[in-house]
């Protein structure tokens, strides 16, 4: 307190010293504390002046406005100066060590101007302050102790000793401060590191700095000093895991996530920013799977997965810091690919045998079949098979499959196999594959040519041409190539003595038949041949078939009359007595023809007659009857010339001339000819021979016809509809007539030797009819039964 009375002293001597110094000078000069109260008292300036106080209103004594006008005024009362507000030295001044405030006063009446200026004397009216409450400051760790760092200075407006004058901080182990004076005299802080740092064990510190001014009473300012240790590059990433381990399905689309690495790294900025990617020790293959996001070590699928090309991948990333030198960490990604249903079962035929011979014993080997599926697991496991109903099997042997025969083969019934093999896996879904293999059954001479029938019936008109083509037999044989190239012959057998090979011949390559000499249907009817065919195979097969050769009936022959035939060369006779009335029966004319069928049936009629009136023939008895009654005015002896005409085309015919005599005396004996044939004339040993022929040949054909009617209804019982196709009548009297009523009339009759019946093509069909006279001749005839019919039947 001592020191602060003597500087005010010293003060107000110095201010009495000054205006003493201006008074002489004509210049006024005053000091005052800034930051006085408005109104203060400054100094009487027209005391001081020595200026008449009564005077300073008619002087019109006035401040000037300039200057000092604005902080001060004067009173007209009694020249006193007088602060207007307060005045703030470090607002018009600044840091300036003298402050002053120059002025101006004017009196009028002389006009003079009188010059002052007021001192504003500093106060310790601030406190020291820093720019900004905080002050930031960077430090890297790896700075060596003892390091010195320039702090902020604070800011002080006043002056002298007022200003600051030191600087203190808030206790550290790792800081200290230091002050020292510029030249300039201004006090600057600095710093001082008195221990090392470790940014990963302390990363900042927060100090308070307080800055002291030299005032009474004394100020002082404070900041907060923000260290923030920067990080040196002393630490190298670190992954969280030494492996990381994943799995992905292989069917995983483009651009999918399969995780994410990260790696941590203790430093910061620029030191611990890391960027990720594939070391050198990671596949070249690799890269074209999989890439890997450098910012945030995400690992995403770049390429397809083939879960059977690869099915695991080993990748080696490094997370490398952006410092100087950088540091690197390693880590290891296991990635495991899961397998997916995505291939069908691979069907691989090897050693393919597509022929196989149809005699091939069960079990023979066609092929081996390799089937494989490229997945694993039950995707992996095949199942296979072919069609059930297929004479092959599958023998299974791992992932092979031999396809055998399961039975004999038969190339007629079928000459090749399209055998669908299925392969399928047990996959979800499941996949399958098929494949085909064609089999080609090669041929065997295992069958012998087959006729069409066992049995042929060959027609053939007697009379033909040596030489014509009577028939063709044709044998087939279903096997293939020269197996199937059929030869014909014609076995070795005899016919009346005669080796058959006399009659027929056939062509071998067509099978043709021909005959080599003129049939005689008089001679024989029928005979028969086998015929051979054999084929080209090693060794050949051959069969048979029995050709039943029908000689058929041509009417060469011309009727031959066997009752009233002319007597050394004189014409038959007969006698009728002159009672004869009408329908007297004269006599009959018989006549027979070697010729059979229509050929062999009769027409009858006069062609001359000496009355034409007086007799008729029966057109098909050859009955000579009386057609009115004789009257006694008719000729003694008619005359009838009688023509038998046969039915064969052309026809032929004979004649006959009769004699008939009308006895007048109706007393006479008649002789026994009259109304019957002589037994001794008429049957002469000629037509005695005929007429037993005749009579046989008309029994035999009768039992012919019983036997084929019980044959054919012992047929019709077994076949019902046979049944239903022909039947046959019998009418025993005046007629008996056997029919056969189906709509396409055929003669049949059984050749001698062929065993079968035989429908005669184009002949009409006839019935039996038995004469009424049977007493008189057993002579025998036919009547159709129906319609003919052109229709050849064999």
């Amino acid at each position: 307190m001592a020191c602060v009375r003597r500087l005010n002293l010293i003060l107000i001597a110095s201010i009495f010293i000054l205006c003493a110094l201006e008074k002489i000078s004509g210049q006024i000069s005053y000091s005052i504390q800034e930051e006085m109260e408005e109104t203060s008292f400054v100094g009487n300036i027209a005391e001081d002046l020595g200026l008449n106080i009564q005077q300073l209103s008619t002087r019109k004594f006035r401040l000037s406005a300039d200057d000092g006008g604005r902080y001060m005024k004067v009173s007209l009362k009694n020249g006193v100066l007088s602060t207007r507000e307060k005045i703030d030295r470090e607002r018009l001044c600044g840091q300036t060590d003298r402050c002053t405030m120059p002025f101006e006063i004017i009196l009028e009446n002389p006009l003079e101007v009188l010059h002052g200026e007021l001192v504003i004397l500093d106060a310790n009216d601030n406190s020291p302050t820093f720019r900004d409450s905080s002050i930031p400051l960077e430090i890297s760790e790896a700075v060596s102790t003892g390091a010195r760092f320039r702090l902020e200075s604070a800011e002080d407006p006043d002056i002298g000793r007022n200003t600051v004058v030191d600087y203190a901080i808030s206790s550290s182990e790792y800081f200290s401060l230091k002050s020292r004076r510029t030249e300039g005299g201004i006090v600057i802080a600095e710093l001082l590191l008195e221990k090392s740092l470790d940014r990963e064990l302390q990363s900042s510190f927060q100090l308070v700095l307080t800055a002291m001014d030299g005032g009474t009473p004394q100020r002082s300012g404070t900041a907060q000093i923000l260290i923030t240790v920067l990080d040196f590059n002393d630490n190298s990433p670190v992954f969280e895991h030494d492996v990381y381990r994943s799995s992905i399905r292989e069917n995983t689309p483009r651009g999918t996530l399969v995780m994410k690495v990260k790696a941590n790294d203790l430093d910061e900025g620029l030191n611990a920013e890391l960027t990720y990617s594939f070391s050198g020790l990671t596949s070249q293959r690799v890269h074209g799977v999989f890439s890997l996001i450098p910012e945030t070590g995400e690992i995403v699928t770049e390429g397809p997965l083939d879960f059977e090309e690869t099915n695991s991948y080993s990748l080696d990333i490094q997370a490398v810091d952006h410092g100087s030198p950088a540091n690197t960490g390693h880590a290891n990604v296991q990635i495991k690919i899961i397998d997916v249903n995505d291939n069908t079962p691979e069907i691989k035929v090897t050693s393919m045998t597509n022929q196989i011979p149809e005699n091939a014993p069960a079990g023979t080997y066609i092929t081996l079949i390799n089937v494989i599926d490229r997945d694993s697991g039950k995707n992996g496991q095949v199942r296979c098979e072919i069609q059930k109903n297929l004479p092959f099997t599958l023998q299974a042997s791992s992932n092979h499959y031999k396809l055998v025969t399961r039975e004999r083969l038969d190339r007629e019934s079928v000459s090749g196999y399209a055998i669908h093999f299925s392969a399928w896996d047990l996959g979800s879904p499941s996949l399958s594959t098929n494949t085909i293999i064609h089999i080609v059954v090669t041929d065997v001479n295992d069958n012998a040519p087959r006729f069409s029938e066992l049995s042929y019936n060959v027609y053939v008109a007697e009379n033909n041409a040596p030489g014509t083509s009577i028939f063709t037999v044709s044998a087939s044989d279903p096997d293939l190539g020269q197996n199937s190239s059929v030869s014909y012959s014609i076995l070795d057998d005899h016919f009346q003595n005669l080796p058959v090979s006399t009659y027929l011949s056939v062509n071998s390559m067509n099978g043709t038949i021909y005959a080599l000499r003129s049939f005689d249907y008089e001679e024989f009817k029928t005979f028969q041949i086998h015929v051979q065919a054999r084929d080209a195979g090693v060794p050949s097969l051959s069969s048979s078939a029995t050709v039943h050769v029908i000689i058929l009936d041509q009417n060469d022959n011309a009727p031959v009359i066997v009752s009233h035939s002319a007597e050394s060369g004189s014409a038959a006779a007969e006698i009728i007595p002159l009672s004869a009335g009408q329908g007297y029966f004269v006599t009959r004319i018989m006549a027979t023809d070697v010729d059979s069928g229509q050929n062999a049936r009769f027409f009858y009629q006069i062609v001359k007659a000496t009355d034409p009136n007086l007799f008729t023939i029966g057109q098909t008895s050859g009955e000579i009857r009386t057609t009115r009654k004789i009257m006694e005015g008719d000729l003694s002896t008619q005359t009838l010339v009688i023509m038998v005409k046969d039915n064969g085309q052309p026809n032929l015919s004979s004649t006959v001339t009769l004699h008939i005599t009308i006895l007048q005396n109706s007393t006479e004996t008649l002789p026994e000819s009259s109304n019957s044939v002589n037994t001794s004339e008429y049957l002469s040993d000629l037509n005695l021979h005929l007429l037993i022929i005749f009579s046989c040949t008309s029994i035999v054909f009768l039992l012919i016809i019983i036997v084929l009617i019980g044959i054919k209804c012992k047929q019709d019982r077994n076949n019902p509809q046979e049944y239903m196709s022909p039947s046959y009548c019998y009418k025993h009297g005046d007629m008996l007539d056997t029919c056969n009523r189906r709509s396409a009339m055929e003669e049949t009759l059984r050749y001698p030797g062929t065993e079968q019946l035989v429908r005669m093509p184009g002949v009409p069909q006839y019935s039996v009819r038995l004469s009424p006279e049977s007493a008189q001749s057993d002579f025998l005839f036919l009547k159709p039964c129906g319609p003919p019919t052109s229709q050849n039947q064999s």
